[in-house]
């Protein structure tokens, strides 16, 4: 049967889809069949339902794509990192909050001592070649979906 994901929760590994029949249906994250990526809400996905409205064997549609909407551009944060990553501007956009404030103390009081303002420059010049580096796929897998902040 075919479907979108509604949620997937990545801390639990599991989600529910919207089946073309009007009925929801629940899966783990083991179920998700698929190389290129994680589940995500949107994805349109093709599924084997159960009794008790279970998916099994879910399998992303061709041609679907894994980046779902509301990614963050890769260039955007690499521009700002590089311009801007003596104040963690480039963590803010990508929804890093406390790696942020970290950089933004740094790189404004942490002056006043010297080494910590360059070394927070240093750290964000590194993340903006990263993420020019990775590809697209892993950039919104690590860095806006994931749970990584450095590096």
């Amino acid at each position: 049967m075919d479907g979108k994901i509604l949620d997937y929760d990545f801390d639990r590994h599991i989600g529910v889809i919207s089946g073309s029949d009007g009925q929801r249906y629940k899966f783990t994250g083991g179920e998700f069949k698929s190389k290129s990526g994680p589940p995500r809400a949107g994805l349109p996905v093709d599924f084997d339902p159960l009794e008790g409205n279970v998916a099994m064997g879910v399998y992303p549609m061709a041609g679907a794509s894994h980046v779902a909407p509301g990614g963050k551009d890769k260039i955007v944060a690499a521009l700002l990192a590089f311009f801007l990553g003596g104040l963690g501007i480039h963590k803010f956009y990508l929804g890093k909050t406390s790696a942020g404030v970290i950089m933004l103390l740094c790189g404004t009081i942490g002056w006043l001592l010297i080494l910590p303002g360059l070394i927070i420059c240093l750290i964000a010049f590194i993340e903006a070649i990263i993420y020019l580096v990775k590809d697209n796929q892993a950039f919104q897998d690590d860095y806006v979906y994931g749970t990584k902040s450095w590096f």
